[in-house]
Protein backbone atom coordinates (compact mmCIF):
# COMPACT_ATOMS: atom_id res chain seq x y z
CA UNK A 1 0.00 0.00 0.00
CA UNK A 2 1.60 3.25 -0.96
CA UNK A 3 1.02 6.91 0.88
CA UNK A 4 0.53 10.14 -1.33
CA UNK A 5 3.64 11.67 -1.60
CA UNK A 6 3.59 15.42 0.46
CA UNK A 7 3.37 18.12 -1.94
CA UNK A 8 6.76 20.00 -2.30
CA UNK A 9 6.52 23.23 -0.67
CA UNK A 10 9.00 25.73 -2.81
CA UNK A 11 11.31 27.81 -0.79
CA UNK A 12 10.39 31.51 -0.04
CA UNK A 13 13.08 34.08 -1.20
CA UNK A 14 13.85 37.06 1.71
CA UNK A 15 13.06 39.34 -0.64
CA UNK A 16 9.94 37.81 -1.35
CA UNK A 17 8.94 37.94 1.63
CA UNK A 18 9.97 41.24 1.86
CA UNK A 19 8.20 42.93 -0.85
CA UNK A 20 4.79 40.44 -0.20
CA UNK A 21 4.78 41.72 3.51
CA UNK A 22 5.11 45.20 2.12
CA UNK A 23 2.54 45.07 -0.57
CA UNK A 24 -0.32 44.18 2.17
CA UNK A 25 1.08 46.60 4.61
CA UNK A 26 0.29 49.50 1.59
CA UNK A 27 -2.91 47.90 0.61
CA UNK A 28 -3.81 47.56 3.87
CA UNK A 29 -2.54 51.41 4.87
CA UNK A 30 -5.17 52.57 2.61
CA UNK A 31 -8.10 50.96 4.23
CA UNK A 32 -6.47 52.44 7.76
CA UNK A 33 -6.11 55.71 6.37
CA UNK A 34 -9.64 56.03 4.55
CA UNK A 35 -11.46 54.57 7.71
CA UNK A 36 -9.38 57.18 10.08
CA UNK A 37 -10.57 60.34 7.79
CA UNK A 38 -14.09 58.81 8.06
CA UNK A 39 -14.04 58.69 12.14
CA UNK A 40 -12.73 61.86 12.10
CA UNK A 41 -15.39 63.39 10.14
CA UNK A 42 -17.51 61.35 11.53
CA UNK A 43 -16.80 62.30 15.44
CA UNK A 44 -16.18 66.42 14.55
CA UNK A 45 -19.33 66.31 12.59
CA UNK A 46 -22.33 65.28 15.31
CA UNK A 47 -22.25 68.80 17.31
CA UNK A 48 -22.98 70.33 14.09
CA UNK A 49 -26.00 67.70 13.26
CA UNK A 50 -28.00 68.74 16.52
CA UNK A 51 -26.97 72.76 16.00
CA UNK A 52 -29.20 75.84 15.57
CA UNK A 53 -28.40 79.59 14.66
CA UNK A 54 -28.03 79.71 18.72
CA UNK A 55 -25.14 77.23 18.60
CA UNK A 56 -23.07 78.37 15.67
CA UNK A 57 -23.40 81.72 13.77
CA UNK A 58 -23.17 80.60 10.33
CA UNK A 59 -26.14 78.81 10.29
CA UNK A 60 -29.38 80.30 10.00
CA UNK A 61 -31.59 77.85 11.01
CA UNK A 62 -29.79 74.45 11.20
CA UNK A 63 -26.94 72.35 9.51
CA UNK A 64 -29.21 70.80 6.87
CA UNK A 65 -31.29 73.77 5.64
CA UNK A 66 -27.43 75.38 5.45
CA UNK A 67 -25.53 72.31 3.37
CA UNK A 68 -28.72 71.90 1.37
CA UNK A 69 -27.93 74.48 -1.18
CA UNK A 70 -24.03 73.62 -0.84
CA UNK A 71 -24.42 70.38 -1.89
CA UNK A 72 -26.78 71.75 -4.87
CA UNK A 73 -23.85 73.73 -6.57
CA UNK A 74 -21.13 71.37 -6.15
CA UNK A 75 -23.31 68.96 -8.01
CA UNK A 76 -25.19 71.63 -10.08
CA UNK A 77 -21.57 72.52 -11.10
CA UNK A 78 -19.89 69.45 -11.38
CA UNK A 79 -22.04 68.30 -13.67
CA UNK A 80 -22.36 71.34 -15.83
CA UNK A 81 -18.54 70.94 -16.16
CA UNK A 82 -18.38 67.39 -17.12
CA UNK A 83 -21.49 67.53 -19.53
CA UNK A 84 -19.39 70.03 -21.59
CA UNK A 85 -15.86 68.28 -21.14
CA UNK A 86 -16.65 64.50 -21.68
CA UNK A 87 -17.88 64.96 -25.32
CA UNK A 88 -14.36 67.28 -25.73
CA UNK A 89 -11.98 64.98 -24.00
CA UNK A 90 -13.29 61.70 -25.97
CA UNK A 91 -13.20 63.56 -29.37
CA UNK A 92 -9.46 64.60 -28.73
CA UNK A 93 -8.40 61.17 -27.57
CA UNK A 94 -10.11 59.78 -30.75
CA UNK A 95 -8.49 61.91 -33.11
CA UNK A 96 -4.89 61.62 -31.10
CA UNK A 97 -5.68 57.57 -30.78
CA UNK A 98 -7.00 57.18 -34.37
CA UNK A 99 -6.18 59.97 -36.79
CA UNK A 100 -3.83 62.24 -35.91
CA UNK A 101 0.01 61.39 -37.66
CA UNK A 102 2.45 59.72 -35.10
CA UNK A 103 4.65 63.05 -34.21
CA UNK A 104 1.44 65.08 -34.15
CA UNK A 105 -0.15 62.51 -31.94
CA UNK A 106 2.78 62.43 -30.02
CA UNK A 107 3.12 66.32 -28.85
CA UNK A 108 -0.87 66.67 -28.46
CA UNK A 109 -0.19 63.46 -25.58
CA UNK A 110 2.69 65.68 -23.99
CA UNK A 111 0.35 68.76 -24.02
CA UNK A 112 -2.60 66.98 -22.73
CA UNK A 113 -0.62 65.13 -20.11
CA UNK A 114 0.89 68.60 -19.09
CA UNK A 115 -2.01 70.22 -18.56
CA UNK A 116 -3.00 67.64 -16.39
CA UNK A 117 -0.34 69.22 -13.66
CA UNK A 118 -0.99 72.85 -13.87
CA UNK A 119 -2.08 74.65 -10.45
CA UNK A 120 -5.78 74.73 -9.73
CA UNK A 121 -4.83 78.58 -8.96
CA UNK A 122 -3.55 79.13 -12.11
CA UNK A 123 -6.83 78.35 -13.75
CA UNK A 124 -8.79 80.32 -10.93
CA UNK A 125 -6.88 83.15 -12.52
CA UNK A 126 -7.42 83.00 -15.67
CA UNK A 127 -11.12 82.17 -15.21
CA UNK A 128 -11.30 85.71 -13.06
CA UNK A 129 -8.88 87.67 -15.26
CA UNK A 130 -9.81 86.77 -19.07
CA UNK A 131 -12.24 84.29 -19.44
CA UNK A 132 -15.07 86.17 -16.98
CA UNK A 133 -14.75 89.64 -19.33
CA UNK A 134 -14.46 87.27 -22.31
CA UNK A 135 -17.76 85.62 -21.89
CA UNK A 136 -19.82 88.65 -20.17
CA UNK A 137 -20.70 89.99 -23.35
CA UNK A 138 -21.72 86.30 -24.96
CA UNK A 139 -24.05 86.18 -21.51
CA UNK A 140 -25.60 89.55 -22.45
CA UNK A 141 -26.37 87.77 -25.57
CA UNK A 142 -28.06 84.82 -24.72
CA UNK A 143 -30.12 86.57 -22.27
CA UNK A 144 -31.02 89.36 -24.51
CA UNK A 145 -31.95 86.63 -27.31
CA UNK A 146 -32.87 83.16 -25.55
CA UNK A 147 -33.82 84.46 -22.31
CA UNK A 148 -36.95 83.07 -22.31
CA UNK A 149 -35.45 79.66 -21.59
CA UNK A 150 -35.26 79.25 -18.38
CA UNK A 151 -31.50 78.74 -17.91
CA UNK A 152 -31.03 81.47 -19.38
CA UNK A 153 -33.21 84.28 -17.84
CA UNK A 154 -31.73 87.05 -16.39
CA UNK A 155 -30.85 89.74 -15.15
CA UNK A 156 -27.83 88.99 -16.42
CA UNK A 157 -24.20 89.34 -14.20
CA UNK A 158 -22.39 92.46 -15.15
CA UNK A 159 -18.63 90.69 -14.04
CA UNK A 160 -19.48 87.35 -15.61
CA UNK A 161 -18.59 85.48 -12.67
CA UNK A 162 -21.42 82.99 -12.56
CA UNK A 163 -22.11 79.21 -12.16
CA UNK A 164 -21.26 78.47 -15.96
CA UNK A 165 -18.15 80.54 -15.93
CA UNK A 166 -16.88 78.61 -12.70
CA UNK A 167 -18.04 74.96 -14.66
CA UNK A 168 -16.00 76.23 -18.12
CA UNK A 169 -12.99 76.69 -16.28
CA UNK A 170 -14.05 73.19 -13.97
CA UNK A 171 -14.19 71.62 -17.58
CA UNK A 172 -11.04 73.04 -18.63
CA UNK A 173 -9.56 71.71 -15.68
CA UNK A 174 -10.81 67.58 -16.05
CA UNK A 175 -10.69 67.42 -19.95
CA UNK A 176 -6.98 66.70 -19.79
CA UNK A 177 -7.54 64.06 -17.02
CA UNK A 178 -10.53 62.65 -19.01
CA UNK A 179 -8.93 62.99 -22.31
CA UNK A 180 -5.58 60.84 -21.47
CA UNK A 181 -7.49 58.18 -19.42
CA UNK A 182 -9.76 57.54 -22.78
CA UNK A 183 -6.67 57.75 -25.15
CA UNK A 184 -4.64 54.81 -23.51
CA UNK A 185 -8.46 52.91 -23.50
CA UNK A 186 -8.74 53.84 -26.88
CA UNK A 187 -5.00 52.43 -27.85
CA UNK A 188 -5.83 48.86 -25.86
CA UNK A 189 -8.29 48.32 -28.55
CA UNK A 190 -7.91 44.77 -29.99
CA UNK A 191 -6.14 45.36 -33.60
CA UNK A 192 -7.75 42.30 -35.08
CA UNK A 193 -11.22 43.55 -34.13
CA UNK A 194 -11.05 46.94 -35.85
CA UNK A 195 -9.14 45.41 -38.98
CA UNK A 196 -12.38 43.18 -39.03
CA UNK A 197 -14.13 45.83 -38.87
CA UNK A 198 -12.32 47.29 -41.94
CA UNK A 199 -12.22 44.28 -43.72
CA UNK A 200 -16.08 44.19 -43.42
CA UNK A 201 -16.13 47.25 -45.71
CA UNK A 202 -16.76 49.75 -42.45
CA UNK A 203 -15.13 53.50 -42.90
CA UNK A 204 -13.16 54.89 -39.64
CA UNK A 205 -15.81 56.05 -38.12
CA UNK A 206 -18.09 53.36 -38.61
CA UNK A 207 -15.13 51.30 -37.18
CA UNK A 208 -14.37 53.44 -34.11
CA UNK A 209 -18.69 53.13 -33.22
CA UNK A 210 -18.47 49.53 -33.53
CA UNK A 211 -15.54 48.20 -32.30
CA UNK A 212 -13.73 51.02 -30.33
CA UNK A 213 -15.66 52.80 -28.27
CA UNK A 214 -17.74 49.42 -27.01
CA UNK A 215 -14.45 48.14 -26.17
CA UNK A 216 -13.22 51.69 -24.12
CA UNK A 217 -16.63 51.95 -22.47
CA UNK A 218 -15.74 51.39 -19.06
CA UNK A 219 -12.73 53.07 -19.65
CA UNK A 220 -14.92 56.03 -20.34
CA UNK A 221 -16.77 55.95 -17.47
CA UNK A 222 -13.54 55.50 -15.33
CA UNK A 223 -12.63 58.54 -16.88
CA UNK A 224 -15.35 60.77 -16.48
CA UNK A 225 -15.59 59.36 -12.54
CA UNK A 226 -12.18 60.72 -11.94
CA UNK A 227 -12.88 64.06 -13.96
CA UNK A 228 -15.93 64.23 -11.75
CA UNK A 229 -14.43 63.56 -8.36
CA UNK A 230 -11.59 66.56 -9.94
CA UNK A 231 -14.44 69.25 -10.46
CA UNK A 232 -16.69 68.38 -7.26
CA UNK A 233 -13.58 68.75 -4.63
CA UNK A 234 -12.00 71.35 -6.46
CA UNK A 235 -11.74 74.48 -4.45
CA UNK A 236 -9.79 77.42 -5.48
CA UNK A 237 -10.75 77.57 -8.72
CA UNK A 238 -14.05 77.98 -8.10
CA UNK A 239 -13.73 79.94 -4.83
CA UNK A 240 -11.69 82.58 -7.41
CA UNK A 241 -13.80 82.46 -9.98
CA UNK A 242 -17.41 82.14 -8.22
CA UNK A 243 -19.66 85.10 -6.83
CA UNK A 244 -21.66 82.95 -4.68
CA UNK A 245 -24.88 83.94 -2.87
CA UNK A 246 -25.57 80.87 -1.59
CA UNK A 247 -28.99 80.24 -3.38
CA UNK A 248 -30.54 77.34 -5.23
CA UNK A 249 -31.34 78.45 -8.73
CA UNK A 250 -30.69 76.27 -12.06
CA UNK A 251 -30.46 79.86 -13.62
CA UNK A 252 -26.66 80.08 -15.68
CA UNK A 253 -25.65 83.68 -16.23
CA UNK A 254 -27.03 85.82 -13.27
CA UNK A 255 -25.44 87.51 -10.08
CA UNK A 256 -27.43 84.81 -7.78
CA UNK A 257 -25.01 81.92 -8.16
CA UNK A 258 -25.14 78.84 -5.66
CA UNK A 259 -21.98 78.16 -3.98
CA UNK A 260 -19.78 74.44 -3.26
CA UNK A 261 -18.60 72.87 -0.54
CA UNK A 262 -15.25 73.13 -1.30
CA UNK A 263 -14.63 76.57 -1.98
CA UNK A 264 -17.54 77.44 0.78
CA UNK A 265 -15.25 76.28 3.49
CA UNK A 266 -11.67 77.47 1.70
CA UNK A 267 -13.74 81.05 2.11
CA UNK A 268 -15.11 80.42 5.43
CA UNK A 269 -12.94 78.62 7.69
CA UNK A 270 -10.15 81.05 8.34
CA UNK A 271 -12.70 83.06 10.31
CA UNK A 272 -14.76 79.88 11.80
CA UNK A 273 -14.40 79.48 15.76
CA UNK A 274 -15.97 76.84 18.40
CA UNK A 275 -18.95 75.58 16.30
CA UNK A 276 -18.81 77.09 13.62
CA UNK A 277 -15.96 74.92 12.70
CA UNK A 278 -17.24 71.84 13.57
CA UNK A 279 -20.43 72.42 10.73
CA UNK A 280 -17.83 72.93 8.21
CA UNK A 281 -16.27 70.06 9.04
CA UNK A 282 -19.32 68.09 8.87
CA UNK A 283 -20.06 69.61 5.42
CA UNK A 284 -16.80 68.21 4.08
CA UNK A 285 -18.43 65.01 5.74
CA UNK A 286 -21.21 65.58 3.15
CA UNK A 287 -18.93 66.35 -0.19
CA UNK A 288 -16.81 62.48 1.13
CA UNK A 289 -20.28 60.67 1.29
CA UNK A 290 -21.35 62.26 -2.45
CA UNK A 291 -18.06 61.48 -4.02
CA UNK A 292 -18.34 58.07 -2.29
CA UNK A 293 -22.26 57.60 -3.64
CA UNK A 294 -20.76 58.75 -7.22
CA UNK A 295 -17.99 56.42 -7.32
CA UNK A 296 -20.34 53.58 -6.22
CA UNK A 297 -22.94 54.60 -8.95
CA UNK A 298 -20.04 54.66 -11.56
CA UNK A 299 -18.80 51.13 -10.67
CA UNK A 300 -22.21 49.53 -10.58
CA UNK A 301 -22.71 50.79 -14.89
CA UNK A 302 -19.35 49.33 -15.71
CA UNK A 303 -19.89 46.24 -13.94
CA UNK A 304 -23.61 46.12 -15.92
CA UNK A 305 -22.30 46.94 -18.81
CA UNK A 306 -18.77 45.17 -18.63
CA UNK A 307 -20.35 41.86 -20.46
CA UNK A 308 -20.77 43.69 -23.10
CA UNK A 309 -17.81 45.75 -23.58
CA UNK A 310 -15.64 43.28 -24.72
CA UNK A 311 -13.00 44.48 -22.71
CA UNK A 312 -12.99 41.31 -20.01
Amino acid sequence: MTTAAAPIRAKQRPGDRVFSKSAVFAGSMILVTLAAVATFLIVQSIPAFVADSEDASILDSNFWAYVGPLVFGTIWAAALALLIALPISIGIALFISHYAPRRLASVLGYIVDLLAAVPSVVFGLWGIGVLAPAVQPIYTWLVDNLGWFPLFAGPVSGTGRTILTAALVLAVMIIPIITAISREVFLQTPVLHEEAALALGATRWEMIRTAVLPFGRPGIISAAVLGLGRALGETMAVAMVLSATGAITFQLLTSVNPSTIAANIALSFPEAYGINVNVLIATGLILFIVTFAVNAIARWIVARRAEFSGAN
